[in-house]
């Protein structure tokens, strides 16, 4: 499979190679070099190593919820 580098070096796989991936948009790919070239694979996020700052929320806090922090009205003065 040939791909196109444009000029602004972007390239463009195709979409069945993405999907074979499990790749969506916003996704990340891992470029690293080996003994027979550069391997190519999507670099996900490991969800086990956010927790790291669970000890840190005080026991009984409720959850963070950004629907009713987005709807909360705001003090102009605090803006730039």
């Amino acid at each position: 499979m040939l791909l196109k580098i444009t000029s602004k070096r972007q390239v463009t796989f195709p979409a069945r190679v993405l999907d074979a991936m499990g790749l969506k948009p916003g996704d990340r790919l891992e470029l690293s070099e080996g003994p027979d070239g550069y391997l190519l694979r999507p670099r996900r996020i490991d969800y086990s190593r956010l927790g790291t700052l669970a000890d840190k929320i005080p026991k009984g806090h409720p959850p963070f919820d950004i629907r009713t922090f987005r709807e909360k009205p705001y003090d102009p003065a605090l803006r730039d």
